[in-house]
Parts: structure tokens; sequence; C-alpha cells
């Protein structure tokens, strides 16, 4: 079991930048796959990116090249840079261990 709280949304213009961050309550080391997913109202949550226990990612078509997916075993964190944020990147973002444990969510907006 895990309790995951995620941070760093928030409001940027399109061609910004954001990082995600998920904290977890405890040692990540043994979780062998964590993602990002985000949803709008009216849509189904679906995938951004994961990363494996190995190491190996795995983005949406969407996100690639602009999002990175990464993780600080020390800090019990995965983040998520995301570059060249478009107006359809607006979303919920959620943090996912196993895809059964999820963080509440944080907004991102991208607007002008």
């Amino acid at each position: 079991q895990v309790q995951l709280v995620e941070s760093g949304g928030g409001l940027v213009q399109p061609g910004g930048s954001l990082r995600l961050s998920c904290a977890a309550s405890r040692s990540i080391v043994s979780i062998n796959v964590m993602g990002w997913y985000r949803q709008t109202p009216g849509k189904e949550r679906e995938l951004v990116a994961t990363i494996t226990f190995g190491g190996r990612t795995n983005y949406a078509d969407s996100v690639k090249g602009r999002f990175t997916i990464s993780r600080d075993y020390a800090k019990k964190t995965l983040y998520l840079q995301m570059n060249s944020l478009k107006p359809e990147d607006t979303a919920v973002y959620y943090c996912s261990a196993w895809e059964n444990y999820w963080g509440p969510g944080t907004q991102v907006t991208v607007s002008s």
C-alpha cells in the first residue's frame, strides 16, 4: 500500500513548462510500475507516461518529445517534466502506483 500526493500544477502559457511531482508515503524502489495519467471533464482518464522498475519508459504519442518521466528513489518522488505545453494538455494530472493506487490529482491549465 502507498499514499501518493501530486504537486506542481498551475496556470501556464502555451509553450511554457511545468514540473509535476508525486510524493510517495513509502519507498518506491519496489513499485515496478509508476505513471502519470490525465483526465478532462467528460473524458476517460488517459495514460501520459509510465516508468518501470528497470527504467523503461512509455509515453502517449501526444506528449512524446515534450514530456519526460523520472523518479528519485531517495526522495520517494516521481516527476513529470512538461515542456512546450499546449492548450490540449489542460487536465487534472494523476500519479499512479501499479495502476492501483492514485493521488488526488493536480490541475494543469495551459492558456494565454
